[in-house]
C-alpha cells in the first residue's frame, strides 16, 4: 500500500533571522521569521509526510504558541515528525519539493540541502529531489522577495512484513 501527502508553508522575510532551507543555512540578507527557526522546507517536508500517514500537521504536533518550539531546529522537528510515521508501519519512499523564493538562490545549495533532508529521512539521495523558483517579481510577499515558500510531495510505503492495518 502506498500513500502520497502534500505540504506547504510560508514565512515572511526579516533582516536578523537565519535564512533555512531543509536545515541548510544559507547566506543571506533576511530570513524566515516563524516560532522556530522558521525552515519553510522542513515545515512542507513534515506536513507531506504526516499527511500521507494520515497523522496530522506540523502545526498540531509542534504547536506554533507552544514555548517549548520557540526557536526550535525545523529539521529535529521533522527527525520526531518522521519518527511518529515510522511509528505507524510507514516509510518515505521519495520525496519532492519546491522552495519559492526571489533570493538567495536555491540551485547552489541544492545538493547539500538534497543530502540534509535524506539523512533526517533515512533515505538515499537520490530519493529527494529539490527545485527552485522565484515568484518572477509578481506582487505580494513571494513575488517582491518579502517572504519565502516551500512545497513537498511524499510518498509512503507500509514497511514490508507489516499486515494491511500496520498490525
Amino acid at each position: 500500500m502506498t500513500r502520497a501527502g502534500i505540504g506547504w508553508d510560508s514565512h515572511a522575510l526579516a533582516a536578523g533571522r537565519r535564512f533555512l532551507l531543509g536545515g541548510v543555512e544559507i547566506p543571506a540578507e533576511k530570513g524566515e521569521a516563524g516560532h522556530s527557526d522558521g525552515d519553510v522546507l522542513c515545515h512542507a517536508v513534515a506536513d507531506a509526510i504526516l499527511g500521507a500517514a494520515a497523522l496530522g500537521d506540523i502545526g498540531g504536533l509542534f504547536p506554533p504558541g507552544d514555548p517549548a518550539f520557540l526557536g526550535a531546529d525545523s529539521l529535529k522537528l521533522l527527525e520526531i515528525a518522521y519518527q511518529k510515521v515510522r511509528g505507524s508501519f510507514w516509510r518515505v519512499v521519495n520525496l519532492d519539493c519546491v522552495v519559492i523564493c526571489e533570493r538567495p538562490r536555491v540551485l547552489p545549495y541544492r545538493e547539500r540541502i538534497r543530502a540534509s533532508l535524506a539523512k533526517a529521512l533515512s533515505l538515499p539521495v537520490e530519493s529527494v529531489f529539490v527545485k527552485g523558483k522565484t515568484g518572477e517579481g509578481l506582487g505580494g510577499g513571494l513575488g517582491a522577495g518579502e517572504a519565502a515558500a516551500a512545497a513537498a510531495v511524499a510518498l509512503l510505503e507500509r514497511d514490508e512484513g507489516q499486515g494491511r492495518d500496520g498490525a
